[in-house]
């Protein structure tokens, strides 16, 4: 993986033994071994979810830069030279998001300039593009949500709530033009249509972005994207999906 991904960094692995892909005879453990100078921790656990894993990662990390990645990530030469200017040029930044190019059909965002990143635009950013001042991410108490995405009860959403948690924790959030890496092509782990659970499960993380205005948020996601979304269950049936996901999500 570290040679697949061209890490230029320390890094830590975090293996999880459960689902239908897990190696036969694997058991729980870590190690270490060095890839190109660098020390590589892998922690291998009996549990599931990408919102764990990257919980795990964080707690076992020690360095004053951290960068969430994924294993479908190919990083450019050079990047973690890029990374540690970047932090270095901008003090004021505890969290960056940087530039990384998507396959062709599931890009959600590209950074034009260095920008403060608000209420108003963090939703865009996947987890590949965060990097942190990791002692500002342990002091805040932020943490990924174990409800949400892969091995999780409820689809994707975790990256978009943990930089929400970011912001209102009071940490400053940054965007850069600085390009990373590229995404390799492959399949979603997640997305399988427009189904009922897609739009359920959108209405439970949308009580957790948007509380009281859930249903209003809700309204304007669906409508901005109802020729795509909707064109076979129809508006109004997506909506009511959505907003019964909004009344389960005040239950959790």
């Amino acid at each position: 993986m570290p040679e697949r991904m061209r890490l230029e960094s320390d890094a830590v692995i975090v293996n999880q033994l459960i689902g239908d892909k897990a190696p036969e005879g694997a058991a729980e453990g870590d190690s270490s071994f060095t890839y190109e100078g660098h020390e590589i921790r892998v922690i291998t656990r009996q549990e599931k979810g990408v919102g764990l894993s990257r919980n795990t990662a964080l707690e076992a990390a020690d360095s004053d830069i951290i960068q969430f990645g994924d294993d479908d990530i190919v990083y450019s030469k050079g990047y973690s030279g890029r990374i540690l200017a970047e932090f270095e040029k901008h003090p004021e930044a505890d969290v960056l998001l940087f530039n990384v190019k998507q396959q062709p059909g599931r890009e959600t965002y590209h950074n034009t300039d260095y920008r403060r990143v608000s209420w108003y635009n963090y939703g865009r950013y996947p987890a590949y593009a965060i990097c942190a001042r990791r002692q500002k991410l342990i002091d805040s108490g932020v943490r990924y949500s174990l409800l949400f995405g892969g091995g999780a009860p409820y689809m994707n959403g975790e990256d978009s709530l943990f930089l929400h948690d970011c912001l209102k924790a009071g940490l400053s959030l940054y965007r850069t033009e600085v390009e990373i890496g590229t995404e390799s092509p492959g399949e979603s782990t997640w997305f399988k249509g427009y189904t009922d659970k897609f739009f359920y499960d959108r209405g439970v993380l949308y009580h957790f972005l948007y509380g009281k205005a859930a249903a209003l948020w809700g309204f304007r996601f669906l409508f901005k994207n109802r020729k795509e979304m909707c064109r076979d269950k129809g508006f109004a049936a997506c909506y009511r999906l959505l907003m019964d996901g909004v009344g389960h999500g005040k239950t959790l």
